[in-house]
């Protein structure tokens, strides 16, 4: 019997039709021996870090969407508890702290998240994400087993977990987080803690599973990891790397794709070239899951930096940059390692590796199938090129190199080969438009506010002795005044010469300003090796009362080693004045020193441009130290990534709207020495092999979110310690410079033609591709174009001793006027003008 129809009334439909468009069901994630496994089906997969406060949520949408064009199947983020609890109970999870909005956009663009929760993170973020407040719970010891801590570790851990199940963001509930991380690293350090380090890591272990996320948990670093937890590998290269178990998954949570920056010091860089290698001997000795610490690291902004002295740009020579900007060849040729490592994923995931020596540093590694998969990774992890044979054919393998071959016969990639472009970026400097008829600006356009030196605020209060700076200021400012009064007689053995002396000041750092009766006498500051300041500085006395005024600065608080916390800041001592010929002193650190916290520009919110204290005048204060500039200026044209040049100011701190650009300090100058101009890839990587910018500034150009700009009228407010010139302030805009591609006869074909002889019966050959990076662009000129034996690097190719007269009228042909284009690099293109030589296509172009 046929059942009868019955109408459903419209808002019974309504509602239907709303849960079907809604209900999200879930994924099973487990785990075996190989890998990750969703839904039954084991995966290889590829995963970037994007820490979404390094950013703004304008630019979240495209770095996710870049990411995923990229080749990544995962983004991965820390979750940094400072920043959401900055007081004790009281949460932030707005504008850039919005971690549930992150999550759901790398959802809607089908990527998976895993959310390292920590809630230590280290990554040279201020006290490694810890919220300074902690420090002050009576009893307590970070990062061990002990109570308080655990309480705090948990409740905070809970509440993340809970947020994100609100919201059906476990891939359990139908969400992207596949993976969650509980503490970081603690096995780099755990021996200091004793055996309390070993029952703390089974209770955070513990601690997790108990949150019932339905996803794995893992821990970095962590050989005796608990299980279910998943120990999993962080450094340069992680293929030799063994889980604690046979029953779970070779996985690298951070391949550093280059280093942080830190002021003072010069820019590290990892080449593309290096950085592909550890990626396929990865994949190539069992691993199946491998994130890139960075793929876009982002700025610092604000005083979110740790350290102490990391610097302000966290750009970690990321395959996107700092602005959001692919860099090339890096991006492009990490893309197509990841496609050539997917050609080999049915393989990878449906058995075991088998490895053979094909001879002194060379290893093969198949993974065959009885349903007849198969493929191979060639690695030479030599210095020099070889030739090896593998199942009875030749392959040239390069040094330092792992040849992939999706079939076991035909290289679809080897990693010492570059077919991506390379694009060196171009920046534009425009001096400020600076409304100069504001009412609150005259001549310059600029108006300022002297801070006051020494002690200047109601709150100052009077102890005996020298005082530890951060649990002094609990990190609510940079500074910390220390002042003290003293009386001259003029008889005082530490004097010299009259009234000359030398004032002696020790500090555990990290920056440190000296005034003697109201004026600058002396600075010093460590570095990221040594914080300690230790200066002896000359100074004149008066007869009678003296004020000796120190101001005492950090620059990030230490994030990283066993018990980081406890590592202190600020003056302690000695302070002396001393005689410098005869050695006589006086000691003044027990004296009674009177202190402020902080600025009182900061408490009266100087930083935000509204106060009725600016003062307007033609002639402008520059190059003095302690002071507050302010003006008003035009957004720069255009949609292009925008930064600015502190060139001329000392050190200090910027906002622009009320926004934090963070800390700036473009006179401290990276060693003259330690830098190359091109870094040999071959050899294992470290942090100091590859260098550029020696002495110069290790930072000038600080970015400026778009989104934080207004067309006009936006106020721009400076806090300078040293003393500068404001006016020499420019915008730098980011263009395409020039796009090169260098690109042989020996090099495999593009990917994207793997298998294309199957369907069109001749075998593809190499090609030289370039592309403008933005949609409105054409390639607009063919700077040089050599097919022969050029040399040369990007900017500044050569040709050889043969070149093919008709290079550069072919590629104008090919690619003059289109966004794109391709030219086969072969002698049927462009004739043999050497014969028996592999030749090369060498491209420089430009795009407007």
């Amino acid at each position: 019997m046929r059942s009868a129809k019955l109408p459903i009334p419209s808002l019974l439909r309504s509602v239907v039709l709303f849960l079907l468009a809604t209900t999200s069901f879930g994924v099973n994630v487990t785990y075996d021996h190989r890998a990750i496994v969703i839904d039954g089906k084991r995966r290889v997969l590829v995963s970037g870090s994007i820490h979404y406060p390094r950013s703004t949520p304008d630019m979240w949408p495209d770095l996710i969407q870049k990411s995923k064009d990229g080749g990544l199947d995962v983004i991965e983020t820390y979750v940094f508890w400072n920043l959401h609890e900055p007081v004790r109970n009281k949460y932030n999870f707005e504008g850039r702290n919005d971690l549930v909005k992150f999550v759901k956009l790398v959802a809607q663009a089908g990527l998976y998240v895993h959310l390292r929760i920590g809630p230590y993170v280290c990554a040279e973020w201020n006290y490694g994400g810890f919220p300074l407040w902690l420090h002050f719970i009576p009893g307590i010891q970070l990062r061990t087993d002990n109570e308080p801590f655990k309480t705090e570790m948990q409740r905070f851990t809970a509440k993340i977990v809970d947020m994100m199940k609100q919201e059906n963001l476990y891939a359990s509930q139908g969400g992207p987080i596949i993976l969650s991380q509980i503490e970081n690293e603690y096995g780099n350090i755990d021996s200091a803690y004793g055996s309390a380090a070993k029952s703390y890591i089974k209770w955070a272990a513990g601690m997790a599973i108990s949150l019932d996320t339905g996803v794995p948990w893992v821990m970095c670093q962590q050989a005796d990891a608990p299980d279910p937890i998943i120990n999993t590998c962080n450094g340069f290269y992680c293929d030799q790397f063994t889980p604690n178990s046979n029953a779970k998954p070779k996985m690298w949570t951070e391949n550093w794709s280059g280093w942080f920056l830190s002021f003072g010091g010069a820019a590290p860089y990892r080449p593309v070239e290096d950085l592909a290698f550890a990626v396929a001997r990865f994949y190539q000795r069992g691993g199946t899951f491998q994130n890139y610490y960075m793929y876009h690291g982002g700025t610092n902004f604000g005083r979110t930096t740790g350290g102490p002295f990391i610097a302000t740009s966290y750009d970690y020579d990321a395959p996107i940059d700092e602005y959001g900007i692919p860099r090339q060849p890096k991006w492009g040729h990490l893309k197509d390692v990841h496609k050539a490592i997917k050609l080999c994923e049915k393989a990878l995931v449906a058995t075991d590796p088998t490895y053979t020596s094909l001879g002194p540093n060379l290893e093969a590694t198949v993974y065959k199938t009885g349903s007849g998969l198969c493929a191979a990774f060639l690695a030479n992890v030599g210095t020099s090129d070889v030739t090896a044979n593998f199942r009875g054919n030749s392959y040239r393998l390069p040094a330092w190199s792992v040849s992939i071959l999706p079939d076991c016969k035909n290289v679809v990639l080897n990693t010492a080969k570059i077919n991506s472009m390379t694009m060196i970026p171009s920046v534009s400097h425009q001096a400020l438009n600076v409304d100069a008829d504001s009412t609150e600006a005259i001549g310059s356009g600029w108006s300022w506010i002297n801070e006051p030196v020494g002690i200047s605020k109601d709150n100052a209060f009077t102890k005996p002795g020298l005082l530890e700076q951060i649990n002094t200021t609990a990190d609510q400012s940079d500074y910390l005044w220390y002042s003290l009064s003293i009386n001259i007689k003029g008889d005082e053995p530490f004097l010299e010469d009259g009234y000359q002396t030398t004032l002696h000041v020790e500090s555990l750092g990290h920056a440190l300003r000296a005034f003697i009766n109201g004026k600058l006498a002396g600075s010093a500051n460590g570095n990221s090796g040594n914080s300690k300041v230790a200066v002896e500085i000359p100074v004149t006395l008066v007869r009678g009362k003296n004020t000796i005024d120190l101001l005492s600065m950090t620059v990030g608080l230490q994030n990283y080693g066993a018990f980081f916390d406890k590592t202190g800041a600020g003056i302690t001592g000695p302070v002396k004045l001393k005689d410098s010929k005869n050695g006589n002193s006086v000691d003044l650190s027990s004296q009674q020193w009177t202190y402020q916290i902080g600025l009182k520009g900061e408490d009266v919110g100087l930083s935000t441009g509204s106060s009725s204290q600016w003062v307007s005048q033609p002639d402008l204060p520059k190059n003095q130290p302690l002071i507050w500039y302010k003006t008003k200026i035009d957004a720069p044209a255009g949609n292009d990534p925008v930064a600015l040049d502190f060139t001329g100011m000392g050190k200090g701190e910027a906002w622009i709207n009320g926004q934090s650009i963070g800390r700036y300090w473009p006179t401290y100058i990276s060693p003259k020495s330690g830098c190359t101009d091109s870094c040999n890839y071959r050899g294992a990587y470290n942090s100091n092999k590859c260098r550029k910018n020696c002495g110069k500034p290790s930072q000038e150009l600080y970015h400026v979110p778009r989104s934080w700009l207004q067309p006009s009228g936006n106020i721009l407010v400076l806090f300078e310690e040293i003393g500068g010139d404001p006016t020499q302030l420019a915008f730098a805009t980011g263009q395409t410079g020039s796009l090169c591609s260098h690109v042989s006869e020996s090099h495999p074909s593009p990917i994207d033609m793997w298998g294309s002889d199957s369907k069109t019966g001749t075998k593809p050959g190499p090609t030289l591709s370039l592309a403008c990076p933005f949609p409105d662009q054409a390639i607009s000129s063919i700077k040089f174009a050599s097919f022969g034996t050029p040399s040369g690097t990007c900017g500044s190719f050569s040709h050889g001793k043969c070149s093919s007269a008709k290079a550069l009228s072919i590629l104008q042909k090919a690619c003059i006027g289109s966004k794109s284009c391709s030219v086969a690099v072969s002698t049927g293109t462009f004739g043999d003008p050497c014969r028996g030589v592999i030749k090369s296509l060498a491209v420089e172009a430009s795009c407007t």
